[in-house]
């Protein structure tokens, strides 16, 4: 199938030169028959089940021809992404919670090909009859097992009542103990399994192991950090209240921390997961939330301020690091009364923090934001076209482009923001006035 016309040229918009393994594997099993796809997290499943899916597109069937099911809306919006990055023509609506209803109700009054949405959001279209699903051929339900931990089943059961034409079924899981429940539908599925590969990435995992001398361990945190040179660090907690404590910390310490949980505005999720892409926060504090689902890129380091509440967490914890070959570091912050869980099996090296502490390093990319983004019909050429020619900025000075709703993020290196931003100041950007800072 990868000679398909079709995903050949979808691939060569993305610049995608060699598939893995597994992508190969999901096209090689064509789109007839139900499949269970169990992958670990960034191993590019979310390529690997929308290349087929662009092979069973009409142009005649102007309604919602394939539905995909994420558990959480940063997930969903990196669906909607990579799809849209596939060129392919055929409209993407993404729904999700923390999202304008009516935004998104005028959008699909013009039925999409492709609808991507979470559980909660899809069923309130439902019940208000904003969307038909009657014409649905194909369900995707990716990171199914989420969807269950979340509490989602009841959501599920509802909205798949409401596909009576579905013919295939995709499911997609990180974790194998998972059982598979009636109201999916799913018969004599194909089964493709790689999460055998993430033993072999194991030996590309240091774990070690910090003492906190006291119970409360910011401090101890924070020298940790200082010992990193900078590089970027994923750090869990378990509770959102933690979350917060130890960023505002950090912050006091002067530590550009971005941090991440269920409680925060989606506007907010957004711009701190842009932020730590981009580079210009390399600390990134969160609940377990970020284990799974979220575009990010590889981590140096994973730190467990807060010991996991079980071994799957664990697990999903550290498959933020050591991919695809390489190396990775898992940390184990313990205090005096706690020990080192009895599930994780590779003995943790202790690390000894020096007497001197070193002040963490600085990122050395600052974001620009401005108030302008896809409604204003900006794009990404635009605003690095503005930042070279009104802000006088050289090619290596900029770094990552995101282009949102209604707004937009743009690296830049430090030396050169303060300059730069007092440049454009009073420009205008696509001949609309903007506020950047």
């Amino acid at each position: 199938m990868q000679n398909n016309p079709i995903i050949k040229h979808a691939l060569n918009g993305t610049g995608i030169t060699e598939l893995n393994e597994m992508q190969q594997a999901v096209l090689k099993a064509g789109t007839s028959r139900d499949m269970i796809l169990l992958s670990p997290t960034g191993s590019g499943k979310t390529l690997a089940f929308l290349l087929p899916l662009l092979s069973t597109f009409t142009n005649e069937e102007k309604k919602i021809q394939a539905l995909i099911i994420a558990p959480s809306r940063e997930l969903a919006l990196q669906i909607e992404s990579v799809f849209r990055s596939l060129g392919s023509g055929y409209k993407v609506n993404c729904c999700y919670g923390g999202h304008p209803m009516r935004t998104e109700k005028k959008s699909l009054e013009h039925p999409p090909t492709l609808l991507i949405g979470t559980p909660g959001r899809l069923v309130d279209h439902i019940e208000r009859g904003n969307v038909d699903l009657e014409t649905v051929r194909t369900l995707i339900l990716d990171e199914f097992d989420k969807s269950l931990e979340l509490g989602f089943t009841e959501e599920m059961k509802v909205i798949l009542s409401h596909l009576p034409r579905v013919k295939r079924r995709v499911l997609t899981s990180a974790t194998s103990a998972i059982e598979i429940p009636a109201f999916t539908g799913i018969t004599e599925p194909v089964r493709l399994s790689f999460l055998e590969d993430k033993k072999k990435e194991e030996g590309q995992l240091s774990i070690r192991l910090v003492r906190s001398p006291i119970k409360d361990k910011l401090d101890t945190l924070y020298r940790l950090l200082g010992e990193l040179n900078g590089e970027s660090a994923l750090v869990f907690c378990n509770l959102r209240e933690a979350v917060e404590r130890v960023k505002d910390y950090l912050g006091s310490q002067g530590v550009e921390a971005g941090m991440f949980h269920g409680g925060m505005e989606q506007l907010d999720r957004e711009r701190e997961l842009s932020f730590f892409r981009n580079g210009s926060t390399t600390v990134f504090v969160s609940t377990d939330l970020a284990a799974r689902g979220l575009d990010i890129q590889e981590v140096k380091h994973v730190i467990h301020y807060h010991l996991p509440v079980n071994e799957e967490a664990y697990v999903h914890r550290n498959g933020r690091t050591a991919r695809m070959h390489a190396t990775g570091n898992a940390w184990l912050i313990l205090n005096d009364v706690e020990t080192v869980p009895e599930y994780i099996v590779q003995e943790p090296e202790e690390y000894y923090l020096p007497s001197k502490v070193k002040e963490p390093v600085r990122p050395e990319w600052v974001t620009l934001t401005m108030n302008r983004g896809k409604r204003d019909k900006l794009s990404k050429k635009d605003i690095v076209g503005f930042l070279f020619q009104k802000g006088g900025l050289e090619k290596d000075q900029l770094g990552i482009i995101e282009v949102k709703e209604g707004s937009s993020f743009a690296a830049v290196k430090r030396e050169a923001f303060a300059a730069m931003l007092e440049r454009i100041r009073n420009e205008k950007i696509k001949n609309m006035k903007a506020i950047f800072k």
